[in-house]
C-alpha cells in the first residue's frame, strides 16, 4: 500500500505512487483525467440526465425537463450546454416557429451510461448501511 510523505510524494514509488505534480491518477492535481472527470459529471442532474437520455433517445428540452423531477429550466439548461460543450450530447435545432431543439447522447456519453449504471447499483445496494452509519453518528450525537 502507498503511503504520501509530508511533500505529498509516495513513499512506495511505482505507479501507484505519484505525486502531486499532474501524473496518472493524482486526484490532488487538478489536471487530473479522473478529477477533471468527477467535475463534469459529479453532479446529480447530469447523471439524470445521462440515465433519460440513455433510455429515451433523442428528447426536446420540454421532454427532457418533465422525466427529470426536481431540476429548474435553468440548471437543465446549464448541465446540458456543459454536456454539449464536453462533447457528451449533441443538440439539434430544427428552425421552425419557435425553434424546436432536441438532445441525444454521443457515442461518448453513451459510453458513460455503464460506469454510471454501476453507481447506481451500488448505491441502491449499499446506502442503507451508508443511512444507518448517519443515523448512528447523530444518535451518538444527540446523547
Amino acid at each position: 500500500m502507498s503511503e504520501l510523505a509530508e511533500d505529498g510524494t509516495s513513499t512506495s514509488g511505482g505507479e501507484a505512487g505519484v505525486t502531486r505534480g499532474g501524473r496518472r491518477g493524482d486526484l490532488f492535481d487538478p489536471t487530473c483525467a479522473t478529477r477533471k472527470l468527477l467535475d463534469r459529471i459529479g453532479t446529480k442532474w447530469t447523471s439524470m440526465v445521462v440515465k433519460v437520455l440513455a433510455a429515451a433517445g433523442e428528447l426536446r428540452f420540454t421532454e427532457l425537463r418533465g422525466r427529470i423531477p426536481g431540476v429548474s429550466q435553468k440548471m437543465l439548461s446549464t448541465t446540458l450546454q456543459n454536456l454539449v460543450a464536453d462533447g457528451l450530447v449533441a443538440r439539434r435545432v430544427e428552425h421552425t416557429v419557435p425553434p424546436r431543439v432536441f438532445y441525444r447522447l454521443t457515442p461518448l456519453g453513451d459510453s458513460l451510461e455503464v460506469p454510471l449504471a454501476a453507481l447506481r447499483e451500488w448505491a441502491e445496494r449499499h446506502m442503507p448501511e451508508v443511512d444507518a452509519a448517519r443515523a448512528d453518528v447523530r444518535r451518538a450525537a444527540e446523547s
